[in-house]
């Protein structure tokens, strides 16, 4: 690999810590000081949680469709992504952070469908596709950093400096990514006809495409109230911080250890794999609410959820080379649609049984249910398969 190489993909890593671990996954540290300070419930949280991943929906289906000025469209999406991030420190209007998680998820969706495109095209062109993994290291890199610096700066400068701080640490990574991508050129895509292969409604990939949804719906919900359900807890408050560093820490070398695993055993082993330890991470806290069940369950929901993304986007653009774009867009906006319900769900659960942890057996229940379409499918596909 040389430099110039290395150089985009570190690039790219940058994007997805602005985009992913930062202005997305940031909230889930900063919530439990936003709610002491301003004194809005849960249910409300979930509403800023779900305009966020309304927003991501949005950027990430319209990613699908963009075929021309995908590197000029990508550097708008950051900056404005990184404005949104420092207005929540600067705005305090419940009704104006609505709309400012709404840009930021429109952006972040944007990004990671781009980013994810171009650098997978870049390296499959430069026969580097082994390094693509890499990329999703990016989207821990960020929660873990959100993790230290947010209770660093809350503690300090409140949660409104904690957002300020952040948007800072992002336009310093933007000026990074500029020298680093700078020479990069992102050629336009061309439209490709309909055909046999362009056609993702036959075989197993609507089964992955569903199950891909209620994993969304899951594990948006520990991603998003996992911190504040441990900050609730009295005798585990003081770790409620240290458990999203773990998540982060988790999630960094997630990535590349499953892509190095693809090249030995088969996607779908791994994926079952991926979905069963994530179960065993949600739903842990529920049965036991001790330090060390706490920082297992972190660790795990770290190591599968990036996998998970890895695994579930390399399978897609093995069987779709051309198409990488349009079938990312439409594993990612699926995924986004079960963001956008999971938390609405979750505070109405926690509001009507007024238990936080109810929220995190749902989750456990709907990541299960992801699992039994997966292995349903792939069952009859197989069936199919074995009888044409």
């Amino acid at each position: 690999m040389t430099r110039r190489h290395f150089g985009v993909i570190v690039g790219g890593i940058l994007l997805l810590v602005i985009a992913m671990g930062i202005s997305r996954f940031a909230f889930t540290p900063i919530l439990p000081y936003m709610r002491e300070d301003v004194g809005f419930t849960f249910q409300e949280a979930s509403y800023l949680a779900s305009s966020n991943y309304i927003g991501y929906f949005i950027g990430a289906l319209w990613a699908g469709f963009l075929y021309k000025r995908r590197k000029g469209i990508l550097i708008w999406s950051v900056i404005i992504n990184v404005a949104s991030v420092l207005f929540m420190g600067i705005i305090d209007v419940f009704s104006i952070w609505l709309a400012l998680r709404l840009i930021a998820g429109i952006t972040g969706g944007l990004i990671f469908v781009l980013t994810s495109s171009v650098i997978m095209d870049y390296l499959a062109h430069q026969a580097l596709s082994k390094w693509s993994g890499y990329l999703f290291s990016g989207i821990g890199l960020g929660i873990a950093l959100s993790g230290l610096f947010v209770p660093f700066l809350a503690n300090r400068v409140m949660w409104q400096g904690a957002w300020i701080g952040l948007g800072i640490l992002s336009a310093v990574f933007v000026i990074f990514i500029h020298i680093l991508w700078r020479r990069v050129e992102v050629p336009n895509l061309e439209k490709v006809e309909k055909s046999a292969e362009t056609r993702v409604t036959t075989g197993f990939m609507p089964w992955l495409i569903v199950a891909y949804g209620f994993e969304g719906l899951g594990y948006i919900i520990t991603g998003t109230f996992l911190v504040d359900i441990i900050h609730h807890i009295p005798e585990l408050t003081a770790y409620a911080g240290y458990s999203w560093v773990i998540v982060g820490l988790a999630a960094v070398p997630s990535a590349p250890v499953w892509t190095l695993l693809l090249e030995k055993t088969s996607a779908m082993t791994l994926l079952v794999s991926a979905y069963v330890l994530q179960i065993i991470g949600i739903v842990l806290p529920v049965f036991s609410q001790t330090v060390p069940s706490v920082l297992v369950s972190s660790f795990l929901y770290g190591l599968t959820f990036v996998g998970i993304v890895t695994l579930t986007t390399a399978y897609a653009r093995q069987r779709y080379p051309k198409q990488s774009g349009l079938v990312v867009s439409l594993l990612t906006s699926v995924y986004a649609f079960g963001q956008i319900i999971g938390p609405l769900f979750a505070g109405k659960l926690v509001a009507v049984y007024e238990d936080q942890l109810v929220a995190l057996a749902f989750a456990g229940i709907m990541v299960t249910v992801a699992l039994v379409v997966l292995i349903t499918g792939r069952i009859v596909t197989v069936r199919q398969e074995a009888l044409t």
